[in-house]
């Protein structure tokens, strides 16, 4: 099923219209050889910034060995990859754990935007 999907469609429900540019973004933790990154990158990536979501958070990438960015606040360091967190000016407001593939990936991140708007 493509995006959004039945699942998404139910989830941009709660989804805000867009948010204030530059408070949220999309934190991508990846490695070369990751089979699962390389999956998103084919299925989600080429349409991530044309998204509510994308433009709600804007997506960075980030090595998952390399150092984490100054003023960059996590829960605790990402572990697998691909990991995807949510930040909230540079402050983790949640995440999702590898790729279960684009019909539970725009869910669980339409959620966690939702979320996070909300507080």
């Amino acid at each position: 099923m493509t995006r959004p999907g039945l699942l998404a469609a139910a989830a941009l429900a709660v989804l805000p219209a867009i948010a204030v540019a530059g408070e949220l973004e999309l934190l991508m933790f990846e490695q070369p050889g990751c089979i699962y990154c390389a999956a998103w990158n084919a299925e989600v990536a080429p349409e991530y910034p044309l998204t509510a979501e994308g433009k709600a958070a804007p997506l960075r990438r980030l090595q998952l060995r390399d150092p984490l960015p100054e003023g960059l606040e996590l829960v605790a360091p990402p572990v697998f990859t691909p990991t995807f967190v949510l930040a909230e000016g540079g402050v983790e407001a949640g995440r999702i754990e590898g790729y279960p593939g684009e019909d539970f990936f725009w869910p669980m991140l339409a959620l966690l935007i939702g979320k996070a708007e909300r507080n």
